[in-house]
């Protein structure tokens, strides 16, 4: 330890660096804490759609699926290829469809009733021919089903409000989860954007949505 009687000369420099100390440390005490920004309904797309009330037309506490719709029904809205894929479990050609190399910003909305299921923020390129996101906007709307077609184990994957068939989700995806949502482009319906805070306002839109 240093002793102050034999460097007479730190005196003042030990006092001044004391009293800037006791002064931040008491400024420090009396900065109040920072306030924390009011919850929102979904700051990210992906991440807090989830957060989001469902629109009223859609309870998914029970078995069926809150859109239902006659087979004529379905043939009606649909072309031939999406009622093969979105109704009968069908898969389209790889590389042959309009959204696998599709590197737009937008919204991708389930092709059977609109619902918002993945944003072009969670897509990637990974080269198998169709469109692949890493994350569902919110896994409410999107249910899974062990699939065991073909001689091999899947998890399927359709819109968990009309039940259209979407593809296959697989553990082979790129960071942040791991995971790899192969779809099928003529299950969706791709809606363009301007920019990610476009998406989310529409995406919010439909949850915001009321049907009497």
């Amino acid at each position: 330890m240093i002793s102050m009687n034999r460097f007479p000369a730190l005196r003042p420099i030990c006092l001044i660096a004391l009293a800037a100390f006791l002064a931040g440390a008491l400024f420090t005490f009396a900065m109040p804490e920072k306030p924390t920004p009011p919850e929102t309904c979904a700051v990210n797309v992906s991440e807090s759609a989830s957060a989001c009330a469902l629109p009223s037309h859609v309870d998914l506490s029970g078995k069926g699926f809150p859109v239902q719709r006659s087979d004529a029904e379905w043939r009606e809205r649909l072309t031939e290829i999406q009622y093969h894929v979105a109704r009968n479990q069908g898969t389209e050609r790889p590389f042959a469809n309009p959204y696998h190399d599709n590197k737009r910003v937008g919204l991708y909305r389930c092709v059977g009733c609109d619902t918002p299921l993945f944003s072009s923020t969670d897509k990637f390129d990974s080269g198998t021919g169709w469109p692949s996101f890493t994350q569902p906007i919110d896994p409410r709307t999107l249910g899974e089903h062990r699939d065991t077609s073909y001689g091999m184990v899947r998890i399927e994957v359709h819109c968990a409000v009309c039940g259209s068939h979407q593809g296959h989700v697989f553990p082979d995806g790129p960071k942040p989860t791991g995971l790899r949502y192969c779809i099928n482009s003529a299950s969706m319906r791709f809606e363009a954007a301007e920019s990610a805070d476009a998406i989310r306002e529409l995406v919010l839109a439909w949850y915001a949505a009321r049907v009497d």
